[in-house]
């Protein structure tokens, strides 16, 4: 059976950066943000070339184990066969292990940018075929759903499958993000968690979790209350002292403040008028940014511009 064809024009894929959990949401909520990293894939005669400038450009491979590498290698399978060689030129915006989905907005371009450089690509691997391959790569849906989508995501596995909802969020909330100079290693967060919590925390965090899908879409006053997580913020706060801290006094001003996915960021959820004000309160050690929400999820762009 003969290979897959592949386009001879570079295509450019666009990720936004997306924070998971929003509070009680563990493993299932997330968020897509304003800020982007950027990839040009070509299909060339032969082997591996990679420019990577921005975040990781010292520290990221530039061999078959980069992440973004691994994941378009696998739906290069999924499609029939893989490229004689790549060109791959890398614009990364969005923080390394900061609980900004990095590691979701690699996979995603990767695995985007391997259905748009072959030909026939989205009718062999669709959108709902896609997320299922992300949530393979990385473990878990909530970023890569996110990620994908755009907007405000609900995902699950049923029976080992991923599936999520999209929706969007209120027009008027303005997400600020504190962004410390450190990172924190997801394994490391994640080895914190009990096993096992008490069923009063667990029912707590299903009803601030439903709540939150209304305070995101409908009604913004609700987010303090809709926020309040008690399955995973305090239990790794030995390894992110500042931001849990740093959620803890937001909170305590009436902001409604989470840890980011698995942390060190914190995201904080406001409204246009206070968010200036949000981003001003988090003082020395934190990059405060004021973002917008991403509608558009993972997409193909044109090359200029």
């Amino acid at each position: 059976m003969a290979g897959p064809a592949f386009r001879a024009a570079a295509v450019r894929v666009r990720t936004p950066a997306t924070s998971a959990n929003l509070g009680p949401g563990f493993d299932a909520l997330g968020l897509s943000l304003g800020l982007y990293d950027d990839v040009v894939v070509r299909v060339a005669d032969s082997g591996l070339h990679i420019d990577i400038a921005g975040e990781g450009a010292d520290s990221l491979p530039r061999d078959e184990s980069h992440l973004l590498v691994r994941s378009m290698r696998t739906a290069f399978e999924l499609l029939g066969g893989q490229p004689r060689g790549l060109e791959i030129v890398c614009a990364n915006r969005i923080p390394h292990g900061r609980g900004l989905g990095s590691s979701s907005a690699a996979i995603c371009a990767g695995i985007v940018a391997a259905r748009a450089v072959t030909i026939g690509g989205e009718q062999k691997l669709d959108d709902t075929a896609l997320l299922e391959l992300a949530n393979e790569i990385e473990g878990h849906p909530d970023n890569v759903a996110a990620c994908l989508l755009g907007g405000f995501t609900l995902a699950w596995t049923d029976t080992g499958t991923a599936r999520a909802i999209r929706m969007d969020p209120a027009d008027s909330i303005v997400p600020v993000v504190f962004v410390p100079g450190k990172p924190v290693l997801t394994e490391t967060a994640r080895g914190l968690l009990p096993r096992t919590v008490p069923h009063v925390d667990a029912a707590a965090n299903a009803g601030r979790a439903a709540l939150l899908v209304e305070a995101l879409t409908r009604r913004p006053e609700l987010l303090l209350a809709a926020t309040e997580d008690r399955l995973h913020q305090e239990y790794r706060a030995p390894a992110m002292p500042e931001s849990v801290a740093l959620v803890n006094r937001l909170r305590a001003d009436g902001v409604p403040a989470v840890v980011s996915g698995a942390g060190p960021t914190v995201l904080a959820l406001v409204e246009e008028a206070a968010a200036d004000k949000v981003a001003a309160l988090a003082g020395e050690g934190w990059a405060a940014n004021r973002l917008t929400l991403d509608a558009a999820g993972t997409c193909v762009l044109p090359l200029a511009g």
